[in-house]
């Protein structure tokens, strides 16, 4: 199961079902778990803990040090790769960037070709970021998001769970669970087709489109928002929503651009 051109660290701990192919590099104790399999010319280093069924595309470079200047390739950190992830080809993961921190990506994510996890990136489950994905560095995303080919995300930003991100776009802010985006920090509406899709309840998305209208679409600021919703009770799914709100980042939460008809001197 492993080429004969393979590089193979003495220091790597290797379950005997994972594959590894032609020119890879297996460099320091790196652990590869069950049915891992490790593309032709992929290089994987350092303390990276892969988990079982994941597959690591050609050419991709996995636990490389942070493209941080005042980083210290001394520093002793991680880079920890969940169970069933698609990692294509020419993905490049950086490892934490303090300490005993870790770069982490859950389970069952697909990575597309040149996507790319700063160093500290923190990915849940079931996420798509499709070819060309920037992530810089601490960019924490969250369930069953989306993000389109060629989208880059500012360090230290939250994305949410159910989230969609056109291509191209750039998010400098974090997106709330729910909400779909495009160009620059713009919430255009709610991931209708994603929720339903995931099983969302007609009545869960009903109430998290009164919620969600209730934040960004009646003049209110956020604190105004929060305010207002907290004098009910809320469903689960929209309790999630709304502690999003109240604890965004520093970076602050994108915003919905509301268009507003003037009306003619006629009318």
């Amino acid at each position: 199961m492993i080429h004969p051109t393979a590089l193979i660290d003495a220091r790597a701990q290797i379950h005997p079902s994972v594959s590894i192919g032609a020119y890879a590099v297996i460099e320091g104790p790196v652990q590869l778990a069950a049915n891992v399999i490790i593309g032709a010319h992929a290089h994987v280093l350092g303390d990276t803990i892969i988990g079982q069924g994941t597959k690591i595309g050609r050419a991709a470079i996995i636990g490389e040090d942070p493209q941080d200047l005042s980083f210290d390739p001394a520093t002793p950190s991680l880079t920890i790769i969940g169970e069933n992830n698609v990692i294509r080809e020419q993905v490049t993961i950086h490892r934490g960037s303090k300490p005993g921190s870790a770069t982490r990506l859950g389970d069952n994510n697909f990575l597309m070709a040149n996507s790319h996890l700063g160093h500290d990136v923190q990915i849940g489950n079931r996420n798509v970021a499709a070819n060309g994905v920037l992530l810089a560095g601490h960019v924490h995303i969250g369930n069953n998001s989306f993000l389109g080919g060629g989208s880059a995300f500012h360090q230290f930003i939250h994305i949410g769970d159910f989230c969609i991100i056109q291509g191209n776009a750039v998010m400098t802010k974090d997106v709330p669970h729910y909400c779909a985006t495009n160009s620059l920090n713009r919430i255009t509406g709610l991931n209708v087709i994603g929720m339903r899709r995931q099983g969302f309840s007609t009545a869960d998305r009903a109430q998290i489109k009164e919620l969600f209208n209730l934040v960004f679409r009646s003049g209110r600021n956020r604190l105004q928002a929060i305010a207002a919703a907290r004098k009910r009770e809320w469903p689960a799914k929209c309790e999630h929503f709304l502690q999003f709100i109240e604890a965004p980042s520093k970076r602050g939460i994108c915003s919905m651009r509301v268009e507003v008809k003037k009306l003619d001197d006629e009318e």
